[in-house]
Parts: C-alpha cells; structure tokens; sequence
C-alpha cells in the first residue's frame, strides 16, 4: 500500500514543470516525537463537548450572532438584484448576447438566494386590499381597472426563511369613479 501511495505523488510531482516540484518533506525521529508530543497536547487541550442543557459561554454566544446573516443587508442585496435583473432588458426590445448573459448570471444569483431561504415577491399585476403587508406609495385612478390593482413594485417584499425581512412598496391604481358618487343609473 505504501508503495502505492508513493508512486501516486511521484506522479502527482511530475504534472508539474521540475521547477515547481516540491520535494517530499525529510523528518527526523527527534522531529516526529515533537510533532507526535505536540499533537497529544492540543487533542488534551481541546474542551469536551458541551452539554445541550447547559447555557453556551459568552464568547459561544457572541459566535452565534455573529453568523446569524444582516437581514436588512440581505435584504438590499436581494433588491438591489431584482431591479437590476428589470432593468436589464426593457419589456418590447430584443435582448443582445451579453444581456441575455447577464440575466443568466442574475437568474443564476437569484436561484442560490432562493435556495439559502431568500425569497423575493414582484407584487405588478396583483389584486390589492389594505390588509396586505405592503406599503403603497401612491394611488392612481385608472379608468380602465375594476378593483384595486398593484400597477408597480417599487420595492418587492423579501421573505427570509417565511419571515418578512422588508416589506414591499407598491403603486396601486384605483378604478375611477363615477362624479355623482358612483351611480351610473340615469
């Protein structure tokens, strides 16, 4: 076995140009002892797993939050995504070859937020009531609407694991009415 093991790394020394072979490491007895005695001291110093029921250190405790992710960070991140994958190509113009890459690279950005629990909400184009959590910038009056319709996400709502990380601003159009207070009866 060890002769195999040696054949590999000869082998795996001459893919490279004899310049940048690295030779094989020379240890003496004195050398393995020290680094046998040194290994034995940092295995006896590592603390032994903590049990579940006890309250983490402080220093564990700062550890945690500090891998929890920056919502609001994310959150821009996320936005800051999402409109530059609508701007990209406007709606009606034929996207080039580097656009349509782009808007790969961005799907593909997309795609591993949404895969880490980071999920982006458009809100154009759906029905609106005011127990939505979204904050609507304007209302506009549309003559062509029948119910109350988002006609623009300013800013999409982001969701980080199902939890609502920021809530998204909307144009609402209104359907427009009628002068004498909504009678069309004549």
């Amino acid at each position: 076995m060890t002769r195999l093991v040696r054949l590999r790394e000869e082998l795996r020394q001459r893919r490279h140009h004899p310049a940048f072979r690295i030779s094989a490491p020379v240890w003496t007895e004195q050398q393995c002892r020290q680094i046998e005695e040194l290994l034995a001291q940092a295995q006896a110093a590592t603390p032994a797993p903590t049990d579940p029921m006890v309250e983490p250190a402080p220093t564990e405790t700062v550890a945690a939050t500090a891998a929890e992710p920056d919502e609001a960070a994310l959150a821009a991140a996320a936005t800051n995504l999402w409109r530059a994958e609508r701007k990209l190509t406007p709606p009606g113009e034929r996207p080039s070859p580097r656009d349509r890459q782009a808007a790969r690279y961005l799907r593909t950005c997309a795609e591993a937020l949404a895969d880490a629990g980071l999920v982006l909400q458009d809100h154009d184009g759906d029905a609106f009531n005011p127990g939505r959590a979204l904050e609507v910038l304007v209302y506009q009056e549309n003559p062509a609407l029948t119910a109350e319709t988002v006609l623009e996400t300013v800013r999409p709502s982001v969701y980080l694991h199902g939890r609502l990380v920021q809530m998204g601003q909307v144009i609402v159009g209104t359907p427009s009415q009628s002068p004498d207070g909504g009678n069309d009866n004549a």
